[in-house]
């Protein structure tokens, strides 16, 4: 790789454009041609994923295809993105932690605590091995720099957090997909904008969205032979980078001497980041609310779900996705636009607009319910 550099080089030819064109082409094309083989390889095996009490299908479907997600990201990142791997020891050994367990639970579902253990030695590798934590909250509750310690517990839960919370979006066609799609291409051009030593990161951006693509037009296939799900193998996957990605981001603004990497400034950084992850936070904390105000454990399976909710209004999967991703990009400017406010202030209102699109559709259908019963 490093002897075609050099010949891009001489040749006068951008590398790193050719690396963020040929990632994406590979990546979509590696996908692209992988997953009829997996769902062959599904229905002779029947290895389907059942409906259940909070699926929104009726009929088995095959639910590997994070399988090629990952086959598609690792070929590629590895190649065109490997000064990743070269700064990041334990990124790739991570990766493929969370590809056995989600393959072990998408074939014969896993106890849940058997997950958690696997998440946190996910997360702990990536966070203590490869030093990507939150070192500082830049003024969130009155908190900045974290000792070393506070540092890692919560790095650590923020991936476990966001691992599951991109599991739990996964719940229609399209948005768990989509969303990674939008996720990634924001932070990519955040990273372009920040300089050509984040240029790697912007290649897995591009990489990553090319993987998503190609499995999205599987995914939403109005085809019944060619319908296929990530399952919990593509969502922990998918978690787990932006997670990694949104970490790193914030880890640029942070104030310290590092040599020939350029400073940027920005307060609400860690706002911003939480911004462009907004659907799977707020999803997260708004079932897991519901179901202790009902005396429920937070583990058990319902349909509380920003996606059930527009299901109810008998909105189509690809309708409720668009939606659903239409709103929080909507969060997300209002996040960039008001970026330079005070960041408490900045963070409460993006939590606050989060929630509000949570429950919106609950508005909606008791708005329908009144009109009906008054005609």
């Amino acid at each position: 790789m490093k002897n075609f550099e050099l010949f891009l080089t001489q040749s006068g030819i951008p590398i790193f454009y050719v690396k963020v064109g040929l990632g994406f082409l590979f990546s979509f094309l590696i996908t692209f041609f992988s997953v009829p083989t997996i769902i062959k390889i599904s229905r002779r095996k029947n290895l389907m994923d059942e409906p259940g009490v909070r699926s929104s299908h009726l009929r088995k479907i095959p639910n590997l295809g994070g399988i090629a997600i990952f086959y598609s990201i690792g070929i590629c990142a590895s190649i065109f993105a490997y000064e990743l791997f070269d700064l990041y020891k334990f990124l790739f050994a991570s990766l493929i932690i969370l590809l056995y367990i989600g393959v072990m639970d998408d074939i014969v579902v896993m106890r849940a605590y058997k997950k958690l253990v696997a998440q946190i030695v996910v997360a702990a590798l990536i966070v203590i091995g490869s030093d990507i934590r939150i070192r500082s909250l830049f003024g969130i509750f009155g908190i900045y720099e974290m000792e070393y310690l506070v540092s890692v517990l919560f790095s650590i839960t923020t991936f476990i957090i966001l691992i599951n919370a991109f599991n739990l979006i996964d719940g229609i066609d399209g948005l768990a997909g989509g969303y990674s799609i939008i996720c990634s291409a924001l932070f990519g051009i955040s990273y372009y904008r920040l300089g050509e030593y984040n240029y790697p990161l912007v290649v897995l951006s591009a990489v990553i969205i090319g993987a998503v693509l190609a499995f999205l037009y599987y995914n939403l296939s109005n085809y019944r032979t060619n319908k296929i799900f990530m399952g919990d193998t593509g969502s922990m996957l998918l978690g787990c980078l932006l997670a990694f990605t949104s970490i790193c981001f914030i880890d640029i603004f942070i104030d310290r001497e590092l040599p020939n990497i350029p400073k940027y400034h920005l307060q609400s950084a860690p706002v911003v980041a939480v911004a462009i992850l907004i659907l799977p936070i707020v999803d997260t904390l708004n079932v897991i609310i519901i179901r202790l105000a009902n005396k429920k454990s937070p583990f058990d399976a319902d349909k509380n779900h920003i996606h059930h909710k527009l299901l109810k209004l008998n909105l189509t999967h690809r309708r409720s996705s668009f939606y659903i991703i239409l709103y929080y990009l909507f969060v997300v400017a209002v996040a960039y636009y008001l970026r330079h406010m005070n960041v408490n202030l900045l963070l409460l209102i993006v939590v606050s607009l989060g929630f509000f699109g949570a429950y919106l559709p609950d508005f909606i259908y008791l708005l329908k319910n009144n009109k009906k019963t008054n005609n």
